[in-house]
């Protein structure tokens, strides 16, 4: 039941980044390109690291992540938004300060938690652009994304941290982009 687990979570995390890209081209997504940046390095360094752990079932996903985040990285530089705003740049900065952190540890666990920290810092662009202009972002790619989480965490035998925590951290910050772009703008204007 494992490897169902993991072949669906793959396909569901494949065809979200092909949803975005179709909403990239179409006008409808308009990536953040710092987010995109420190995502793609993340992904990239995540996927090592889950790999020195010789971790399997959380490397699918990841590493899916990785290959797709890089092509969202590139059309983020034609199609996309923001990128040397005060607060991109220090979240840029606090990004990259942890991914040198994390490269430099020898610690895969370690590693791992750093990269969710560094991720979560680099997301924090597209939080705030989702929240201002959430027409910027469809829904749908986040929600397949977190479904795609919930089937990784469905395929772990062995419940550790290091092999559950970047799963359950997709689930939650997708969701809360979800909730940003979904919610009714009216609620946007008032505040």
């Amino acid at each position: 039941m494992q490897n169902i687990y993991l072949v669906v979570s793959s396909v569901l995390a494949f065809i979200s980044y092909i949803v975005y890209i179709v909403a990239i081209f179409k006008g409808k997504a308009k990536p953040h390109r710092t987010t995109r940046f420190v995502l793609f390095v993340i992904t990239a360094l995540a996927t090592a690291s889950l790999f020195a752990e010789k971790n399997q079932v959380a490397i699918w996903l990841i590493g899916i992540f990785t290959f797709n985040s890089f092509i969202i990285f590139i059309l983020s530089l034609r199609f996309g938004m923001g990128g040397w705003e005060k607060t991109d740049i220090v979240c840029l900065f606090i990004a990259l300060i942890g991914i040198g952190l994390w490269k430099f540890t020898n610690n895969a666990s370690i590693a791992l938690y750093a990269s969710i920290v560094a991720d979560f810092t680099g997301v924090i662009p597209t939080l705030i652009k989702t929240y201002r202009f959430p027409k910027t972002e469809v829904w749908t790619f986040f929600a397949i994304d977190c479904i795609a989480a919930l089937f990784t965490l469905l395929a772990i035998k062995n419940w550790k941290p290091i092999e559950f925590a970047y799963p359950l951290y997709i689930i939650c910050i997708d969701f809360i982009i979800v909730l940003l772009v979904v919610r009714p703008i009216h609620n946007c204007l008032k505040r």
